[in-house]
């Protein structure tokens, strides 16, 4: 069968651009070396945050605001819990250059945004201890998005619109012709005329076999859950929360459904080589930092409940990578996204079903060209 386009990896980028262009009415097929959602990548660990004001570049607004207008559409069209308005509370000192910018893409899209001082934050809160030099930004429209349920959603409607998903299906080679691209996987050969490869840590490996590479780093993360009063750190008491201090850079999340409260680093991190087992989390060494600053700053929070890990896929500047292979328009690639993607997946599976379509991009994704690293080099 010749398909139009051929998706290695159904994580969330590749599931998302699996279901756009199915629903297109597309020929598609996704190919995965697991069963997605799996907890081999980037995407699980059940939630993840979407911020609108964005610290790390004014540019990702738009972005950002479309993305959230696609999970809410998929919460409908699914019936799946996806989108949590928690609201998330962005700390640290307002020198500091992710609140700075944060504030300023706030003014410049006009989105809602609360500034506390630490005193009027500390009331706010019962759970938190800020120091006077400290600000918060309160984004009350932004939340928590429930990233395993996100995937199942669009997996289940992209082989409703007549996508096809073969899970367990490691790619051993692709060829590359002028007009078409044959990948061989598990033995069997499969030919699109458009090809998307969005495999996260696993990127080199692929485009090896096209005789090119990308400037990424996988690396070895971990986040943890906390006991916690429901009444001061739950859901509907407490917002999602970021945190850029001289400690480090933190993430975390209310408790959810009675889980916990749920925190990570996302600055740090130790290299890792995909196709080796990962190093199981350590209550010892991994939770020390997360500790540190509960005790510090959240010193209600409970006791080490249970941590676990997962892969960041990191270009040098933390800037995504969404572009066509340079010999081959017909490749796409989107990889890089840097413990900082998964919010946009939604809005990014348009974009790729916008370029395997032929059509321009209906945002700017120039910040996310592979150009960029050719100018430093």
């Amino acid at each position: 069968m010749q398909y139009d386009v051929i998706v290695i990896g159904a994580g969330s980028m590749g599931m998302a651009t699996g279901y756009f262009l199915a629903k297109q009415g597309k020929q598609v097929l996704l190919l995965d070396a697991f069963d997605p959602p799996h907890s081999h990548a980037s995407h699980h660990g059940e939630t993840r945050i979407i911020r609108h004001a964005y610290g790390e570049g004014k540019d990702y607004v738009p972005l950002a605001l479309r993305a959230q207008t696609l999970w809410e559409e998929l919460e409908k069209e699914s019936g799946e819990s996806i989108f949590l308005k928690t609201g998330v509370l962005n700390i640290g000192e307002r020198s500091r250059p992710f609140i700075s910018t944060l504030i300023a893409s706030a003014e410049e899209y006009q989105l809602p945004i609360d500034v506390l001082s630490a005193e009027q934050a500390n009331a706010r809160y019962e759970g938190l201890n800020l120091p006077p030099e400290f600000i918060a930004c309160l984004e009350s429209t932004s939340g928590v998005l429930r990233c395993e349920n996100a995937i199942n959603a669009y997996r289940q409607l992209a082989l409703a619109h007549g996508a096809e998903l073969r899970t367990y299906h490691r790619v051993s080679d692709i060829d590359v012709s002028k007009e078409a691209v044959t990948v061989t996987a598990n033995g069997h050969e499969f030919s699109a005329k458009k090809l998307v490869v969005s495999v996260g840590a696993w990127s080199n490996d692929m485009l090896s076999m096209l005789d090119f590479s990308l400037p990424i780093s996988p690396v070895r993360k971990t986040f943890a859950w906390y006991d916690a009063p429901e009444d001061i750190y739950g859901e509907g008491q407490f917002p999602a929360f970021s945190w850029d201090i001289p400690e480090g850079i933190f993430y975390g999340f209310p408790s959810i459904d009675g889980a916990g409260l749920k925190i990570g680093r996302h600055d740090q991190g130790e290299a890792h080589e995909p196709n080796t087992p990962i190093v199981p989390f350590s209550e010892y060494e991994d939770a020390a930092d997360l500790n540190q600053l509960l005790t510090r700053y959240m010193p209600q929070v409970g006791g080490f409940h249970v941590g676990k890990t997962c892969m960041y896929t990191r270009t040098p500047d933390e800037h995504f990578i969404i572009d066509r292979h340079p010999k081959h328009n017909h490749v796409l690639i989107a990889s890089g996204f840097s413990g900082h993607g998964f919010k946009f997946a939604s809005a990014v599976g348009e974009v790729l079903t916008e370029m395997a379509s032929d059509k321009a991009p209906s945002f700017d994704i120039s910040l996310f060209s592979m150009q960029r690293f050719q100018s430093q080099g």
